[in-house]
């Protein structure tokens, strides 16, 4: 059985790393989330067996502009197994499980959740061999109309994304990377309004591999 990593990324810029980062539950875990790149350590997949669809690497993950409206701890698939939920108690509070989600949701309601600074992207990955999925959240003024991810110099990549009803002021996005591999080069991610303008963006190395 192939060992899941999960990487929390900064939540903004290094111009902007004295923010504090976003609270999330992973797989019933609850890991802070740091101002640079963080391995939280190996934990087993036991979630492989869960219908997550067909998934292509480099494909959008999602066929419309702007996030999807979600219902507050409403499961998401995201790929490989994993589910998102958005959480109304705290600030940019979110989780992402690969097992016991409603476990991982229970944990996160009592976190106040660490709001990300105005007008900026957190962001990080799951590894499980060359399985990655990336996944974050956005505060911005102005809702995204699309968020991408570029590594290195190859292409842009379209996000999912997610956001409670109303007007939170936030949410998350992901992509599933199946197949892709570990990056070994900078990740970017993007947010973009709909005339084309960069709401917020994020720049982070990948940690290395755990051993």
């Amino acid at each position: 059985m192939k060992s899941k990593t999960l990487v929390v990324a900064g939540v903004v810029a290094m111009a902007l790393a004295g923010g504090a980062g976003t609270a999330l539950a992973v797989g019933g875990l609850t890991p802070p989330a740091k101002a640079d790149a963080t391995d939280t350590g190996d934990r087993r997949a036991t979630a492989g067996t869960e219908a997550a669809g067909v998934h292509v690497p480099g494909r959008a993950a999602t066929d419309t502009a702007g996030p999807r409206v979600v219902r507050p701890y409403e499961p998401v698939e995201i790929g490989q197994g994993a589910k998102m939920g958005l959480l109304p108690e705290g600030r940019q509070n979110y989780v992402v499980a690969w097992e016991d989600y409603e476990e991982a949701v229970e944990q996160a309601r009592t976190l106040a959740g660490d709001s990300i600074r105005a007008n900026s992207i957190s962001g990080g990955m799951g590894v499980d061999g060359d399985d990655v999925l990336f996944t974050g959240a956005f505060r911005t003024d102005t809702v995204p109309a699309r968020i991408t991810l570029r590594i290195g110099a190859g292409a842009e990549m379209e996000a999912g994304m997610l956001r409670l009803p109303g007007t939170p002021g936030w949410g998350t996005y992901y992509y599933d990377a199946a197949g892709a591999g570990r990056p070994q080069e900078t990740v970017e991610v993007t947010a973009y309004d709909a005339d084309g303008s960069v709401l917020a963006d994020l720049a982070y190395e990948p940690a290395p591999a755990s051993r």
